[in-house]
């Protein structure tokens, strides 16, 4: 994990290039993070091949880049990016996923040197197209799912924070937040009619979750039982050692309960969660793409459209009315 208050292992331009995005852009420390992984990945692959060193993994880990100065990013070409991209398919078995994401870094660092700060004028990650994403239909649970999961937490016979952790995958399943959104509710966020609660997106953005009558039962009864909290910020989740809940408590304990409810085996996570809630808003309560965008806090819309073909009552209709839909032949039988 790399620690953002101390970034004395990249170079110089990459330290003010993360706290640019930091404390500017407001990109989360996690997106800063993940540009971080990808920059350092770009470091040492080049340092290595001009040396004449392995560029296996192992290798990799062991080259210190934090000298590299100005010159080495000018020094990248087009086709030296090319080159890197093709070493992260071809070495890593990365998919096309993950190549997108490492070129965005490179294309807004590259950005940030040159647009920025003006340090040369040649961009040569600019014209580089982003590799085809998988189009992949979001995993979700089914209603019967997430009552089981609901179920299993009710009945955790030794759990010391039944009331806590069931009002944590109410809120997953029926507002569709993300899990960093979840840990960063304080007490002041939430209305005082628990009508509604608000929380911190991507990119610092705040957005209103309206509340149902499942969440407003589950936080009234969290927050009658909710320990007392020396943090002035008032965290809504609280662990045992009386601090704010932590995101890898919450992964843990949603596998948890996952295996109690018999879903180990699935795959699912707490991303997954947020799926299911959006899922299930526009399958049953068929809620308009618009609306649900502004609930799960999507900037554009075709991020969100991806729930309309989980599944699509028209095309069922319509391979319905096809005129050969109830034809089915049967093999004659011959007799000898």
């Amino acid at each position: 994990m790399i620690d953002l208050k101390d970034l004395s292992a990249f170079p110089a331009h990459i330290q003010d290039f993360a706290r640019y995005k930091l404390t500017i852009q407001g990109c989360s420390p996690r997106t800063v993070t993940e540009y971080l992984f990808d920059l350092r990945t770009l470091c040492r692959f080049f340092v290595a091949k001009r040396n004449g060193v392995s560029t296996d993994s192992e290798s990799l880990k062991n080259i210190y880049i934090a000298d590299l100065d100005l010159d080495f990013f000018k020094s990248l070409s087009e086709s030296d990016i090319y080159d890197f991209l093709f070493f992260t398919k071809s070495d890593r078995d990365n998919e096309s996923n993950s190549r997108a994401r490492k070129l965005s870094a490179i294309k807004s660092f590259y950005k940030y040197l040159v647009t920025k700060k003006g340090y040369f004028e040649k961009n040569p990650a600019i014209n580089i197209e982003t590799p085809k994403k998988k189009k992949q239909l979001p995993k979700h649970l089914s209603i019967d799912e997430c009552v089981e999961l609901l179920t299993a937490v009710k009945n955790d016979p030794e759990s010391k924070t039944k009331e806590r952790d069931y009002c944590i995958l109410t809120l997953f399943l029926n507002c569709g937040m993300r899990l960093s959104e979840l840990v960063g509710i304080n007490i002041p966020d939430i209305d005082r009619e628990l009508e509604s609660l608000k929380v911190m997106g991507k990119g610092s953005k705040e957005r209103i979750i309206y509340l149902n009558d499942a969440c407003r039962a589950a936080l009234s009864d969290y927050l009658a039982v909710r320990p007392q909290c020396t943090d002035t910020a008032q965290p809504l989740f609280i662990s045992r050692l009386n601090k704010r809940i932590s995101v890898k408590t919450v992964q843990w304990l949603v596998k948890k309960y996952l295996g109690e409810a018999g879903l180990e085996n699935k795959n699912y996570s707490t991303h997954k969660l947020r799926h299911t809630a959006a899922t299930l808003m526009y399958q049953s309560g068929q809620v308009d793409v618009r609306v649900l965008k502004d609930i799960l806090g999507h900037e554009q819309l075709n991020t969100t459209q991806i729930y309309t073909h989980v599944s699509n009552p028209n095309m069922e209709k319509a391979m319905q009315s096809n005129p050969l839909s109830d034809v089915v032949i049967k093999e004659k039988k011959h007799n000898d």
